[in-house]
């Protein structure tokens, strides 16, 4: 099945998990480094950091594949979402760590077209159904697109990145009510956090943000520093203090949302 999993609730926040897939057809796997079958750049854990997403009704779509097979965060054409800066690509060809990807040649155009349909499409059809389905409920959505990356990635930023990094595609895909209201939560925890800085949101929240048509979209890049262990695993005593800021971020935004209507 190429289909992302899908959890279906009735509030107007939908979650979505583009990055946490470890699938990788046996196929692409035998062709691939050692070095990329290591999985160093998935977002690990984030459904189970974000385990309070059925108590707030939330619906989640979670990728079940790779990001190495196809990234269902860029756009299906390829275009750079921070051009003049290096990025991983549609059909990436190397980490963030800058190793390749492929043992040999890379996957041709057609072999990239094929994935395209067969594992990006899928999650975005099922993503548009949840948003469409929470707009046809409430009249209004909030989409709040999950992430985590390494606190240091030298190819992507200098230093050392902050905890708590939300997007907003610089203003253009949430209202700023909404993104204030959550952005103040985590500006008022124990993490440093930034809005709109290095990542402004990939092309989930670039594309359904439409807040005139009453959908908001937040991305939330994590340091994976505050909730995993070097197992990559939920370390329970750092993602105990990092829950209740996400959870209370998510209802200030959803509570901003209410007001706005």
């Amino acid at each position: 099945m190429t289909a992302p999993f899908v959890t279906e609730r009735a509030s107007p926040l939908v979650i979505s998990f583009p990055h946490v897939g470890t699938n990788i057809p046996e196929a692409i796997a035998t062709r691939m480094t050692a070095d990329a079958l290591r999985l160093d750049d998935t977002d690990f854990e984030q459904p189970a950091l974000y385990d309070f997403a059925e108590a707030l009704g939330a619906t989640t779509v979670t990728a079940r594949w790779s990001r190495l097979v196809i990234d269902v965060n860029r756009p299906p054409d390829n275009k750079p979402l921070y051009p003049g800066q290096w990025g991983a690509g549609l059909v990436p060809t190397e980490t963030f760590a800058g190793e390749a990807v492929y043992r040999d040649a890379p996957p041709a155009e057609a072999e990239i077209v094929d994935r395209r349909e067969r594992y990006w499409r899928p999650y975005h059809e099922a993503l548009a159904l949840a948003v469409a389905r929470a707009i046809d409920r409430h009249g209004h959505a909030l989409l709040w697109d999950a992430h985590s990356i390494s606190a240091v990635v030298p190819r992507l930023f200098e230093g050392t990145l902050p905890d708590m990094n939300m997007g907003t595609a610089a203003g253009e895909a949430c209202d700023t009510a909404i993104s204030a209201a959550a952005f103040a939560v985590c500006e008022a925890g124990p993490f440093s956090a930034v809005l709109n800085g290095r990542f402004k949101g990939g092309y989930i929240t670039r594309c359904y943000g439409q807040p005139a048509r009453g959908i908001h979209a937040i991305q939330m890049e994590l340091a994976k520093t505050t909730h995993l262990g070097a197992d990559n695993r939920v370390d329970e005593t750092r993602a105990a203090t990092l829950r209740p800021v996400l959870r209370a971020a998510i209802e200030a935004a959803l509570a901003a949302l209410a007001a706005l209507r």
